[in-house]
């Protein structure tokens, strides 16, 4: 076998992780919803001039999917996944502490929802990774219900000056 050959086969086993039709296309299905629905809530959020939008929730929800799918493709067994979830949603839990840090006034905590809403799209994403694609849009849509809430429950003199942002 010359150098091209060995480079070539070498590229091709590179490639190979997916096997067959199947596995393309529930890696590309699993991919796509999880960065879908981070999207609707994404649009939400940069709808309401929030500073986590539409990309940060479609990334954050993808690259939940995508370390799901790669563990189970990888042969992890459910104590091992287990331990990539919590390293997951650690990670992601500092990330969303950056956005609640963030304070205008001392007695004033702003970011909560913002951070909250990140962590539920990587939760929604990981259901999107497990193959689990319902109970990720059911979820979405519960955030998206909980989210439509400040309006009304301002409305209602519900929310206090000092709470936390929306």
């Amino acid at each position: 076998m010359g150098v091209w050959e060995t480079v070539l086969s070498t590229v091709a086993a590179e490639f190979s992780d997916l096997g067959g039709a199947k596995e393309v296309t529930q890696l590309v299905l699993r991919l796509l919803l999880a960065a879908f629905l981070g999207g609707i809530l994404g649009l939400q959020r940069e709808r309401q001039g929030k500073p986590a939008g539409l990309r940060t929730h479609m990334l954050v929800s993808a690259a939940s999917a995508l370390i799901v799918v790669v563990s189970l493709q990888y042969g992890m067994n459910d104590d091992a996944l287990a331990r990539v979830l919590q390293g997951l949603l650690a990670g992601v839990g500092f990330v969303c502490a950056g956005a609640i840090l963030k304070l205008e006034k001392e007695e004033q905590v702003h970011g909560l929802t913002t951070a909250a809403g990140v962590w539920m799209t990587a939760v929604i994403g990981i259901a999107a990774g497990l193959g689990r694609e319902m109970t990720a849009a059911v979820s979405t849509g519960l955030v998206l219900a909980i989210l439509a809430l400040e309006g009304p429950a301002r409305r209602l003199g519900l929310e206090g000056r000092n709470s936390p942002e929306p």
